[in-house]
């Protein structure tokens, strides 16, 4: 076997990679040492040591204190994710293979809702919940999510369906096979990349977002965001519970990508090349 050589630009591209790895894990090192760390060993001189006695009772207590807000959480993340990804996943079927009068119109307009900004439309929102009598549980958040979800949901079918060859459709269709019929049996077994896109992306977004969480929702419902917020609350902090939270909080997103990455890339590139 011939040993690779490896040139100055190579040695520097992986240095220079190297080095922003290390930058960017700085913040996870610094919360697990932390979280590591007895309440009286925390202190800004000694911050960046590793604790001489690890104390790994942070994560229990952590978990103890969140596993309300752990569980609405994935409650809350799996609905919405689920039910925005099937919504989209229709909507982009129709806009894309059973084309209307108007429909590019009202696709465009559809789409307006990606670049709206939630935090305008916080008050509407409330009010809206408030009436529907889904205000304070997590079923109003999670129709909330799903609403919200369904513009980037949509487009990302509708993009990925437009690949399939129409005449796949039309043969079906000539067959005497319906709407519901075709989606299933052709169009939703090839669109598993299009919905580990779409799943990804959504379960991202609802898992991390804290706005909707603290404001929609009452203390029973409250998800991972804001009781993390409320473990760090008070006067006295002891950061080493934060911290462990935050561990926690962000192990089910690091699983889901290190499982579905793959797939996730895969699912980006799916259509993108016309043979």
């Amino acid at each position: 076997m011939t040993a690779r050589k490896f040139s100055l630009g190579t040695v520097f591209l992986y240095g220079t990679l190297v080095l922003l790895a290390l930058f960017f894990l700085m913040p996870a090192y610094m919360a697990a040492v932390t979280a590591l760390k007895m309440p009286a060993d925390i202190s800004l001189p000694t911050a960046w040591e590793w604790p001489s006695v690890v104390n790994w009772s942070s994560f229990s207590d952590a978990l103890a204190k969140l596993r309300p807000d752990f569980i609405n959480s994935l409650i809350l993340t799996i609905c919405g994710t689920a039910g925005s990804t099937v919504l989209g996943s229709l909507n982009g079927y129709v806009f894309s293979k059973w084309k209307f009068k108007g429909s590019d119109v009202i696709f465009t307009l559809f789409l307006f809702g990606m670049f709206i900004p939630y935090q305008v439309i916080l008050i509407p929102l409330f009010q809206t919940l408030r009436a529907m009598n889904l205000y304070g549980g997590l079923p109003g958040l999670i129709l909330a999510h799903i609403v919200y979800g369904l513009p980037i949901t949509s487009l990302i079918f509708r993009n990925f369906y437009a690949q399939i060859p129409t005449a796949l459709i039309e043969s079906a269709r000539l067959d005497g096979a319906g709407f519901f019929s075709i989606y299933l049996r052709i169009v939703f077994p090839l669109s598993i990349p299009g919905f580990v896109v779409t799943s990804l992306w959504q379960f991202t977004q609802i898992w991390n977002e804290f706005l909707w969480g603290i404001c929609l929702t009452r203390h029973t419902a409250n998800p991972i965001t804001v009781g993390l917020a409320n473990l760090a609350g008070g006067q006295a902090v002891t950061w080493n519970l934060p911290m462990a939270g935050s561990i926690l909080a962000a192990l089910p997103v690091l699983a889901i990508y290190i499982f579905l990455g793959r797939y996730f890339i895969r699912g980006l590139l799916a259509g993108s090349v016309k043979e």
